[in-house]
């Protein structure tokens, strides 16, 4: 069943083209993911759809038998409802025949509860309302009394997704589901099983997500919009990007064939006479058209960002028996933890757990109750925070980076401008000297990395960078901070971004409990399930019992059964395993230049690294003694 058709479909805003003649079709059971970068058109298209916008040529036709149903990043409520009120505004036959039975249940009237049960029968509405408390606990909504004026605005989008869950099980007709990111503000629990709800229900799904691994689990194609085009893929995100790419080499050899032919073309052209025969103006027509495909720039701008950091001293970041409690509800406890250079740490735990809470004290934004925290006196932190982009109104995008500096300093000692460092974020001259307040909100939040980046820290705590970000950026932000030479602290609940990037894990586990984990967070989540699966039993404690001391026979000890390694210690004894031959050939190396070196300083230089390397080499020796017995 055909549930859309789109024909020729083509959208403007000014000199901006979105999307020129695209054509597609969306089928019952499709499952269908939208990957492009911000500012594509996306949610412009989802808006057509729904009837919001309109586009500027083109047609759109949708099934007169099918509803379609939007989850949008924007959610209209009255602050004065309740929660439980909100959930039951939806418009439709089930849910009315539900409100009407609860009314019955209070009515002193006999007559409404007889028709009132004749519409639960009518409608199927009897386990409608077991579903939606089932959806609501699953995305951990509990107090349906609230109002929703008083709520955050994570708790009032996990609602309004609830709601609309609730919607596309009420209703018995045929439904298309349209959802724009909706895994922001979700916890990773929330994620899981939103995800395995989609993959299994027997709908029909339209998706823009940033979640790499939730577009792989719950869709089965993929529709990518670049330079006002829509290519269709089907299959998961790995074959979409080899198609992409087997598309890119055959344009790329497209031009080349194009440029020849231009410039033996070009030369024609130039012999011409100012009289031109009719039989060569369709030669002319020819040369114009080759023309344009010769000009094609299919270079990509990339986030090349090689930037010169400011050096990391010896000592980075220590926590030391941090407390923080809000009322009854204790966040940490006695939490202690020293960052290493380079060391890339994710935080994860459930929203409210404490996990920017957490960030906040480290950086001095909020007090703790106790403890001590000491920072390197050479540390930079950058923050990427939630709250989004601050600026003044009507500021241009390229007078807000300019605030900082005229130009950025590079590893090799050149410098790049702002508006070059501007372009290298994808930002056109023409969107530069451009009012933020214009940008869409996945272009601010790509300005506000680059604002973050283009203060050249040397620490970098992200708190939910994925969100509203496309993948395009996503992928090359993952790219660079594999390579990032710098301390970064990540919390996010993208699994996949987490897994590329992360080498500890930090999980809040509730009552103020925080567990590291050595590893990325997908082993971290098998390390638990494992966990879970076979929980530790402690041994019975056995009562001692001594025996008469006449009859005491000699006592015969055993040797104790090794302890196993844990995961850390199991980790650890690998690097020193990896880094003691480093050492020993770095000594044998200076015992060499010692033995032929006359010059003093360099014999004193020379010993004062070879005491540093002696006693770091003894202190893994003895470290790997312990941890082998």
């Amino acid at each position: 069943m055909n549930y859309v058709s789109a024909e020729n479909l083509s959208k403007s805003y000014g000199v901006k083209v979105l999307f020129k003649n695209i054509t597609f079709h969306v089928n019952e059971g499709d499952k269908i993911a939208i990957v492009a970068k911000n500012g594509s058109g996306k949610s412009t298209l989802l808006k057509i759809l729904m009837g919001k916008e309109i586009a500027d040529g083109g047609e759109v036709v949708i099934n007169k038998d099918i509803q379609v149903v939007l989850f949008d990043q924007e959610i209209d409520f009255d602050p004065k409802l309740s929660v439980e009120e909100f959930m039951m505004t939806l418009d439709s036959a089930p849910i009315l025949a539900l409100k009407k039975y609860h009314h019955a249940l209070t009515s002193e009237n006999p007559d409404d509860m007889e028709t009132a049960l004749a519409e639960m029968e009518i409608h199927k509405a009897w386990d409608l309302e077991n579903e939606m408390e089932q959806i609501l606990s699953q995305l951990k909504i509990t107090d349906l009394s609230a109002k929703m004026g008083t709520l955050s605005g994570g708790q009032i989008k996990r609602i309004a997704l609830a709601k609309l869950l609730t919607e596309t099980r009420a209703e018995h007709r045929h439904t298309l589901l349209i959802m724009d990111e909706p895994t922001n503000h979700l916890d990773v629990e929330m994620v899981e099983w939103l995800e395995n709800y989609l993959s299994k229900a027997k709908i029909t799904l339209l998706l823009v997500t940033h979640d790499r691994y939730f577009l792989d689990a719950v869709c089965d194609k993929i529709w990518e919009m670049e330079d006002g085009n829509l290519y269709l893929h089907n299959g998961s995100y790995a074959t979409y990007l080899e198609n992409k790419m087997i598309r890119e080499d055959n344009l790329n050899s497209t031009i080349d064939k194009a440029q020849n032919l231009y410039r033996k073309e070009l030369e024609w052209m130039r012999r011409q006479p100012k009289a031109r025969t009719t039989k060569s103006k369709s030669r002319q027509d020819d040369f114009y058209e080759t023309e344009k495909v010769a000009k094609t720039d299919t270079r990509k701008e990339t986030l090349a960002l090689d930037f010169e950091m400011k050096r990391l001293g010896n000592k980075i970041l220590e926590l030391k028996n941090i407390n923080k409690s809000y009322d009854e509800k204790v966040l940490f406890k006695d939490f202690s933890y020293q960052f290493q250079r380079g060391e890339k740490v994710g935080i994860v735990g459930k929203n409210g757990a404490g996990k920017s809470t957490l960030l906040n004290i480290i950086q001095g934004f909020e007090p703790k109750d106790s403890g001590e925290i000491e920072t390197g006196e050479t540390i930079k932190f950058g923050y990427f925070a939630q709250k989004g982009l601050q600026y003044k109104e009507d500021e241009r995008v390229i007078d807000f980076i300019k605030e900082i500096g005229e130009n950025f300093p590079l590893a090799n000692g050149k410098t790049i401008s702002a508006s070059q460092f501007l372009r290298l974020f994808l930002f056109d001259d023409q969107t530069q000297y451009s009012p933020i307040s214009k940008l869409s909100g996945g272009e601010k939040r790509r300005l506000h990395l680059m604002y973050i980046l283009y203060q050249n820290p040397n620490f970098l705590i992200f708190d939910e960078p994925t969100n509203d970000l496309d993948l395009p950026t996503l992928t090359v932000l993952e790219n660079f901070l594999q390579n990032f030479q710098g301390s970064l602290i990540i919390v996010s609940h993208d699994r996949y971004f987490m897994d590329r990037i992360v080498d500890h894990v930090l999980a809040f586990e509730g009552e103020g409990k925080i567990k590291e984990f050595v590893g990325n967070f997908s082993e971290y989540r098998e390390n638990l399930k494992n966990e879970e699966k076979n929980p530790k039993v402690e041994a019975p404690k056995v009562e001692k019992v001594e025996a008469p001391k006449e009859t005491l026979a000699p006592i015969v000890t055993n040797q104790p059964a090794k302890k196993k390694l844990s995961f850390k210690e199991q980790h650890e004894l690998e690097t020193i395993e990896k880094e003691m031959p480093k050492l020993e050939a770095q000594r044998s190396k200076i015992l060499d230049e010692l033995n032929n070196e006359t010059d003093y300083e360099k014999i004193a230089k020379f010993s004062a690294e070879l005491e540093v390397i002696s006693e770091k080499l003894e202190n893994f020796e003895m470290r790997w003694l312990e941890l082998q017995d």
